[in-house]
């Protein structure tokens, strides 16, 4: 088993550059099928996540292969369109192989996929989606069994801004005949780096970003050269552990207009940010102040999987911060293992009303899932005395390097196996 151990009451300082972003390479490496080619992916974090989506595409038949920080995959040997139950089990996002997969071979056979425990989240959309495509799906005994001899364009409107079901429809659309149009959809950042990735490949994607997306599909596509976006959840991350334990930092290669809720919020409780076209620099004095609201909402809203490290910055402000969390049901998991600490979380449904207290507590505490178990680190990093954060998988699922980048902005943090 392997622990991460830190050292609170240290301030952060200095300058790293953020991971490429997570949830924007697994739907790449996914679309890396639908060429047939080559494909070079810059700037791609070591993820676990990255890894299982590294053995899903070698059980395909694709070639998938480390150059220093880039991975590069050639689908030309592609053999297979099944994806069995064990591997499937290990993410949420392995569901985004459906339609590429589809597009690419013409069926499909995959089980439901696994994830964080953060509550339902059905695939009923990206099914709806496929089958208005002209997909037959049978849905026996937990697997889906999908065929498409002959998918066309199709006005395609989602009942919510779903970014998995949006980019799910974006991925069979490149393989369908004619133009299809998604109204409703995902407006993430991620969404519009997949749609760069696919034009760097020759498709006709337009529009992401927007709610409406256009895709002219069957178009031939080849192998393509580019570098993933940095990770808007990893910056607010590391704002977030300098915002609670004080500090100066600079965080380069960014785009501090994807995580702009974010730093608005840190502004808020009395942090000074300071942004460029690259980078953001956030100075923080202690003590914060506590933040009337902060809403969780699809894009360009404030994030869900930052609500649980900027909640860890909030813990010692002064006065009170409330927490509503309107996209997943469990999201609170965190709270519990904070309260071990000294915080003062009361959770109620979606809502969660923070009370800072004047410190925290050094204790043994678990990682409930990806964002809860960097939460427990930014928490760590304010306490007094030596925190120990246990079931640290789930936090390698989203940061290639949490330990070395910390470490570089001066906290006491170190990775123990025992």
């Amino acid at each position: 088993m392997s622990l991460i151990l830190m050292e609170g009451g240290r301030r952060l300082s200095g300058a790293i550059t953020v991971q490429g972003a997570k949830n924007s390479v697994l739907p790449i490496l996914a679309a890396t099928l639908l060429c047939g080619d080559i494909c070079r992916i810059r700037r791609c974090p070591r993820l676990q996540d990255v890894e299982t989506t590294m053995e899903i595409l070698r059980h395909l038949g694709c070639r998938v292969w480390w150059e220093s920080e880039d991975l590069l995959v050639d689908s030309s040997t592609v053999c297979c369109w099944e994806i069995p139950d064990q591997l499937m089990r290990k993410m949420r996002s392995s569901v985004i192989f459906l339609g590429a997969i589809l597009s690419r071979c013409g069926q499909a056979k995959i089980s439901y996929p696994g994830g964080c425990e953060l509550g339902p989240r059905p695939i009923d959309l990206h099914l709806a989606a496929l089958r208005q495509l002209g997909a037959q799906i049978e849905e026996t005994g937990g697997s889906l069994c999908c065929y498409a001899e002959q998918m066309n364009g199709s006005e395609l409107m989602l009942s919510l801004p779903s970014v998995g079901a949006t980019e799910n429809a974006i991925l069979a659309a490149c393989g369908a005949a004619g133009t299809t149009t998604i109204h409703n959809a995902a407006r993430e950042p991620e969404i519009r780096d997949l749609q760069n990735f696919l034009c760097a490949m020759g498709a006709d994607v337009h529009g992401a970003g927007s709610s409406t997306i256009h895709v002219v599909g069957k178009k031939r596509l080849h192998g393509c050269d580019h570098q993933v976006i940095a990770d808007r959840i990893v910056a607010a991350t590391y704002l977030s552990a300098a915002a609670g334990a004080g500090g100066d930092i600079c965080l380069q290669e960014v785009d501090p207009g994807h995580f702009s809720t974010v730093t608005a919020a840190l502004a808020q409780a009395g942090c000074r940010i300071t942004c460029d076209e690259t980078s953001v620099r956030l100075q923080s004095d202690r003590p914060l102040r506590g933040i009337s609201l902060i809403r969780t909402s699809p894009y360009p809203g404030f994030p869900t999987d930052a609500q649980a490290v900027v909640m860890a910055a909030l813990l010692r402000s002064q006065g009170t911060s409330v927490f509503v969390e309107n996209m997943f049901e469990n999201r609170y998991r965190h709270a519990a293992e904070l309260r071990r600490m000294g915080a003062d979380i009361r959770p109620e449904g979606r809502v969660a009303v923070v009370c800072g207290v004047p410190r925290l507590q050094a204790a043994r505490v678990d990682s409930t899932d990806l964002r809860g178990g960097a939460a427990l680190v930014v928490a760590g990093l304010q306490a007094e005395g030596i925190t120990e954060v246990g079931e640290i998988h789930h936090i390698q699922r989203g940061y290639a390097d949490i330990v070395g980048d910390l470490s570089r902005l001066g906290a006491v943090i170190r990775r123990e196996n025992t």
